[in-house]
């Protein structure tokens, strides 16, 4: 059996990344293509316990928080996003280590070594997608949408920091989408780049 896809969606809160991912979830699915949706941080341990401090006032220090990210990851990857590339499984993944790179870099944490250590420590993915906006009107969407606030990361001069270290990420399986145009049409070059994996996808899928 050939292994998996981890195909990862990144970006600054309000980004629409989350969005998209359904839509691609919902199409891979039509098409009878196994396929495994996934989140970090997770609904396990560790990631109830940054959610809660996400959403709460109380903030720990940036060591820790990272910390708490890769505990995360490492449960993640082992219970989850292994076993599911193990068996064939394309895995879409809405935040990745990326994440942990930009959000703990725009804390302070120097973002290389958070790459170096992810990328000894983690599988690579595939294909990853930054899904880039201006902070701003991320969180004007974010504030639209309405739901659970988490003013531990949704701060604007932050997700600029954070904003700034995406930016300066680079890698071969990584690509850039303006994520600003229609719904449809970021959804288009979603399924062009996931197209160029050799995932054979449908436009009316």
């Amino acid at each position: 059996m050939d292994r998996g896809i981890l195909i990862v969606f990144e970006g600054l809160d309000g980004c629409g990344k989350s969005t998209q991912l359904g839509l691609l979830h919902e199409a891979l699915l039509a098409q009878g293509i196994a396929c495994v949706r996934t989140k970090e941080p997770t609904e396990g341990p560790w990631g109830q316990r940054i959610r809660a401090m996400a959403r709460s006032d109380q903030r720990v220090a940036p060591e820790e928080e990272l910390d708490w990210f890769m505990q995360d990851r490492r449960a993640h990857v082992a219970e989850l996003i292994e076993p599911a590339l193990a068996r064939g499984a394309v895995v879409l993944c809405d935040r990745y280590w990326l994440s942990s790179v930009a959000y703990q870099g725009g804390r302070g944490l120097d973002a290389q070594a958070i790459q170096r250590a992810n990328e000894e420590a983690f599988p690579d993915p595939d294909l990853a997608m930054i899904f880039e906006i201006p902070p701003e009107e991320g969180l004007q969407r974010v504030n639209a949408r309405g739901g659970v606030a988490e003013p531990a990361f949704e701060e604007q001069e932050f997700l600029s920091r954070v904003a700034r270290v995406f930016a300066q990420i680079d890698r071969p399986w990584l690509v850039r989408i303006d994520a600003r145009p229609a719904l449809e049409q970021v959804s288009a070059q979603v399924r062009a780049r996931v197209r160029q994996l050799g995932i054979e996808l449908d436009d009316q899928a």
